[in-house]
């Protein structure tokens, strides 16, 4: 990914795309002047954003462009607006969050009185994807799984070069029930992925045991060798490659992306992960996993590329 200085006042505004990721604790934006990354603006996420979106919005592409050093009434030629939970992009619907809080949420209409520009909605984890295949730990890789270890825990496919989009319900990976028995999840069942393997149920388990800290505390820890950080840590991780495993077969994927914060933990995190796949893979030497190459710049980055690349059309 290449950033470069400010925009020259004589260049064409119409050629900036502006792709915005809203996510469950940070805001992400990102400008783009042709193909080059010109400004970045990350934020957090406020408590209310489901009813506050569209001056939310306004206000983060106002300092956007002023990261740009451009004016901050610059209007770009378009706004990509990825979201996580259902997205029906069709109809341009935010159709729940479990996160976020919100159901049915017409979000071009939302900013319409608020952002002058034209607004793209788009899933938060397939514009991710989409992001890493054109910039990112994807590029030239036609058969990929994107999974980002955050708040939430979903994933996108691409096969063949495109990204599946499917179903609202499509990449929901992190509802899919893993534990009958296990802990509540934000979406109100029981024992889906998200809740025993993701970011923060990794967390919530160390401080049950009596410990402090989060998800970064426990890599931290299994590195050093805490055999209770191990346990935690080996359980998250049978149970991401269990569920991964049986996408991977089906699809015939070649490289599996780990996004979000768990990733950070690098190698810690991504060679048992790798190990317990390929063990559980009729071809253990089929498939590589590796960290995401644009972090938590995926989204935006992806965000900024949807009118360019429709789901339906070949991405690469």
């Amino acid at each position: 990914m290449s950033l470069s200085g400010p925009v020259a006042a004589d260049r064409d505004l119409r050629r900036l795309r502006v792709g915005v990721d809203i996510g469950g604790t940070r805001i992400k934006a990102v400008v783009l002047d042709g193909g080059t990354v010109r400004a970045r603006h990350l934020e957090p996420t406020p408590s209310d954003v489901a009813s506050t979106m569209g001056p939310t919005v306004a206000g983060v592409l106002a300092r956007l462009m002023t990261a740009a050093d451009l004016p901050a009434q610059t209007v770009p030629e378009r706004v990509g607006v990825v979201v996580p939970g259902l997205v029906d992009e069709e109809q341009g619907r935010a159709a729940w969050s479990a996160n976020l809080g919100w159901r049915d949420l017409d979000v071009p209409a939302v900013l319409a009185g608020h952002v002058d520009a034209r607004v793209v909605l788009g899933h938060d984890v397939r514009a991710g994807l989409l992001g890493e295949h054109l910039l990112g730990a994807a590029v030239g890789v036609a058969d990929v799984l994107f999974v980002p270890l955050g708040t939430g825990l979903a994933a996108a496919l691409m096969t063949a070069g495109r990204v599946v989009r499917g179903t609202t319900w499509t990449g929901e990976l992190g509802h899919v029930r893993v534990a009958p028995n296990g802990p509540v999840c934000g979406c109100g069942g029981r024992g889906c992925l998200e809740a025993v393997a993701g970011a923060t149920a990794v967390g919530k388990r160390w401080r049950a045991a009596g410990r402090e800290g989060d998800a970064r505390t426990v890599a931290e820890a299994v590195a050093a060798g805490d055999p209770l950080a191990q346990e935690v840590w080996a359980e998250a991780i049978a149970a991401l490659a269990g569920a991964i495993a049986p996408v991977v077969a089906t699809a015939g994927t070649r490289l599996v992306v780990i996004g979000g914060g768990m990733a950070e933990a690098g190698p810690v995190l991504l060679d048992p992960l790798h190990v317990a796949l390929a063990e559980r893979l009729p071809d253990p030497d089929g498939v590589d996993v590796v960290r995401s190459g644009l972090g938590e710049w995926s989204g935006a980055i992806g965000a900024a590329h949807l009118p360019d690349a429709s789901f339906s059309q070949q991405s690469g």
